[in-house]
């Protein structure tokens, strides 16, 4: 059937002969030839057909015996576009399967990262750097998904974690099982995207050609096309294979700041309405050719090919049946539509934004054996967009029949909106019947089905709109900006549907609030106006203070979630925040006063009462520390991130058998645990095996290559070792990670020493004594270096790094 109908709209597809033309051709050009085009972007105003050609040029392209994926608005990020791409070239043959089992962790991870507890290295013993304490506090405290980041921050990178959210994997939970877990929720592209090249690569060897289509890209552009232009000009993620073409398609020209430069394998497909003899082509190919009739269609459609292509499929036999100038955009649509029920069902089905066969038979009042016949009537009209498991109407199609019915029955129009918002609230209702209440909104489907009963609530009762839907944007803010994004779209496209203007002034303000200041700019709004329930203010409190940390700005989180405190005394989120925050600042003491307070709450939370005993043992409270973790523990024996912060306190007490049962037991639990495997490589120094520890530093800096305190240790391992040069190549990269670590100056300039190169060891070891005065192991090296320089007759230095003790 499905096929049938696709036949059925494509036969109707007679205009843009120049156009398809030039991409046929295309394919017969070489990629090494210049005149090859890699990309072809589609462009012109809405209902002039880009969806259309679009669909057209992706069946030349499989005529071609091209391997074809096509994304359109419905995704809402990179990855989202990436599942897309899998699931159509799966339906073709050609699963990526490690892309697949990737976009599967990535979902996975970004559900549990609310929930994380983050295992950090503890800082060296002269303390942090400023700028390492600041860059840190910049990427982990303001991380409101990953509660508890803060605390550790001082033993991570901190000139990397200020460059973006990709060097934050360092700081992520342990409960992650590896570090790709952790990059998959702060940097999904940079994991995902070599696997989709490879996988392409792969494809690559076995079609001639494989075409990319990204349609509606006025919106999808703008998380798209920054990744896109990366991909097909860049190396940062490997190499496009030569055989992919790209072709995308929205309202706007390319952006020539980006891709100006590249207008050489660039083909630009600008599209105006159809010219006259387009229309009379496409009208001929359906049998319209009596001139009154040829010339009320040009008249009445002004070339616009969703107008033309839709009375063409009406047949029209006299000008009259094309309809007078005055009558309505529907009445145009459907005139010759004769069957009141397919008439009325054409018009129902325009209420909800997307159906499937559920959503249809919600929408229509049919008998059930008449309910399959009109889906398939209706998925074979011309301004229906069938994307396989869902279709769409055309918005220019659809709107006119939205205020046709709304103006015709105002009464009806809010029967039948509210009639549908209570399906779908009874659906909603019955998945959360398999599913614990702290799941439901980081579970896609359920999100789909509260996204369709607001908006159909908001549809009904458009004056509730605001109370309808602040709680769920609100809530949205635990999930990431791609899900605020589409409940922010959700207020606008209802105050355009309903034409109300209260809702569009209030849909209007979410979406300039969000553009110009992100989350915490739209809960500042949604607070202004916030009335009444407590709870959730106080919820959207918390948010904007975990935005504000995201921005650096942790003073201001602060006053936040003591806002938040201040609704809601007991909203244990809002205290562990500011736990993190606070511990991220370096104060300790505050950060487990608010920590007695999250425990007394929830006293039976493991992840609580551990990420307390972490804070005690960087405060250096071995007691209480080990009480924590062997209570957390009691509660949770399978959190790797238990064992492992208590099997650092024991080694920091001398416990060297019972530490190293500790980080075995982690690293047992998560095998890619690169703080366990750190630590245990301290416990080996200590027992003096210097070949184990190097072993598990190598294992370990390979998952966090950006980490600066690792590096450092492992040129402590290789100078001990007496592998000075070695040991130089991993200062040297501490150092361009954080230009003020002392420790990492200290160390290179000893094993400068150990090489004999003496000008350059004092001139590194003075500045370990600019950064720490009181460091009293740079200052032993310093004075044996100047003795040499001063024609000394020692060699020897102080025996070992003082962070040796810890």
């Amino acid at each position: 059937m499905q096929e049938l109908i696709r036949q059925r709209r494509r036969a109707g597809f007679v205009g843009r002969g120049v156009e398809r033309a030039a991409f046929r051709a295309n394919f017969g050009i070489a990629p090494e030839d210049e005149r090859h085009r890699f990309l072809f972007h589609v462009h012109g105003n809405a209902g002039v057909g880009k969806t259309f050609l679009v669909r057209e040029l992706e069946q030349v392209a499989r005529e071609m015996g091209a391997l074809t994926a096509y994304v359109d608005e419905s995704v809402g990020s990179v990855p989202e576009a990436m599942a897309v791409i899998s699931r159509q070239f799966a339906l073709q043959g050609h699963r990526f399967k490690e892309l697949e089992r990737l976009l599967a962790a990535h979902r996975e991870r970004r559900h549990e990262a609310e929930a994380a507890v983050v295992a950090m290295l503890e800082p060296a013993p002269e303390g942090p750097s400023a700028s390492s304490m600041v860059a840190a506090r910049a990427g982990l405290v303001g991380l409101g998904m990953v509660p508890g980041a803060g605390a550790f921050a001082g033993a991570l990178d901190a000139a990397q974690l200020a460059q973006g959210a990709d060097r934050l994997r360092a700081g992520l939970s342990a409960r992650f099982r590896n570090q790709e877990d952790v990059q998959l929720v702060l940097s999904p592209e940079r994991v995902l995207t070599p696997v989709l090249l490879g996988e392409l690569a792969d494809v690559a060897s076995r079609v001639p050609w494989i075409v990319l289509f990204f349609d509606t890209y006025e919106r999808t552009g703008p998380f798209l096309d920054g990744w896109l232009h990366e991909v097909m000009t860049g190396d940062l993620y490997g190499f496009l294979p030569a055989t992919v073409v790209v072709v995308t398609a929205g309202q706007h020209s390319f952006d020539t700041a980006r891709w100006g430069g590249f207008a050489d394998f660039v083909a630009d497909v600008p599209l105006g309405p159809f010219t006259e003899a387009e229309t009379r082509g496409l009208l001929a190919g359906k049998g319209v050719v009596a001139e009154p009739v040829v010339e009320e269609v040009l008249r009445l459609t002004g070339g616009l090919p969703v107008l033309v292509s839709t009375l063409a499929e009406q047949r029209p036999a006299d000008p009259h049946d094309v309809g007078d100038p005055s009558a309505t955009a529907v009445e145009r649509f459907l005139r010759w539509e004769h069957d009141p029920v397919r008439r009325a069902v054409a018009l129902a089905c325009a209420l909800p934004r997307s159906l499937d066969m559920d959503v249809f038979r919600a929408a229509v009042e049919c008998p059930d054996e008449e309910a399959e016949a009109l889906f398939t009537w209706l998925r074979g009209l011309p301004f229906v967009d069938d994307r396989g498991d869902r279709v769409r109407y055309h918005h220019l199609v659809r709107e006119p029949m939205l205020r046709l019915q709304r103006r015709r029955s105002p009464r009806g129009w809010t029967e039948r909106h509210a009639r549908l918002a209570e399906v779908f609230a009874r659906w909603r209702g019955e998945s959360e019947e398999t599913r614990e209440s702290h799941e439901f909104r980081s579970d896609e489907e359920w999100r789909e089905l509260r996204l369709a009963e607001s908006y159909h609530s908001m549809c009904a009762l458009p004056r509730t709109a605001p109370a309808t839907v602040s709680a769920d944007i609100v809530a949205a803010c635990s999930y990431g900006e791609d899900v605020v994004r589409r409940w922010v779209r959700l207020v606008a496209d209802a105050g355009e549907d309903t034409d109300a203007e209260a809702v569009r002034t209030y849909g209007r303000a979410l979406a300039e609030a969000f553009a110009d200041g992100g989350v915490a700019g739209l809960l500042q709004l949604l607070l202004s106006r916030a009335r009444g329930d407590e709870r959730w203010r106080a919820e959207a409190w918390a948010h904007r203070g975990d935005a504000l940390g995201r921005a650096g700005d942790y003073e201001q989180a602060l006053d936040d979630y003591d806002r938040a405190l201040a609704l809601d005394p007991d909203l244990v989120r809002a205290h562990r925040a500011k736990a993190v925050t606070r511990g991220g600042m370096g104060d300790y003491d505050a950060a487990l006063r608010d920590l007695d307070r999250v425990v007394a709450l929830e006293p039976d939370n493991a992840y609580n009462v551990i990420l307390r005993g972490e804070h005690h043992r960087i405060a250096r409270h071995h007691a209480e520390a080990m009480r924590d973790l062997d209570e957390g523990i009691r509660l949770d024996p399978t959190s790797d991130f238990a064992w492992a912060s208590r099997g650092a306190t024991r080694l920091f007490l001398g416990e060297l058998d019972m530490a190293l049962s500790d980080l075995n037991r982690a690293l047992e639990l998560k095998p890619d645990y690169a703080w366990a495997l750190a630590r245990r490589a301290r416990v080996w120094r200590a027992f003096g095996d210097h070949e184990r520890q190097l072993a598990d530093l190598d294992r370990a800096l390979p998952l966090q290559p950006d980490w600066a305190w690792g590096l450092c240790e492992r040129g402590d391992a290789l100078r001990t070792a007496g592998r000075d040069e070695e040991a130089l190549a991993d200062y040297d990269r501490a150092l361009a990670l954080d230009p003020d670590y002392a420790s990492a100056y200290a160390s290179r300039g000893a094993s400068l020493a150990n090489l004999g190169r003496d000008e350059e060891a004092l001139a590194d070891l003075d500045r370990a004594l600019e950064l720490k005065p009181a460091y009293a192991w740079a200052t032993e090296w310093r004075m044996t270096v100047r003795r040499r320089l001063g024609a000394s007759t020692s060699n020897d230095g102080p025996d070992d790094h003082p962070s040796a003790a810890n």
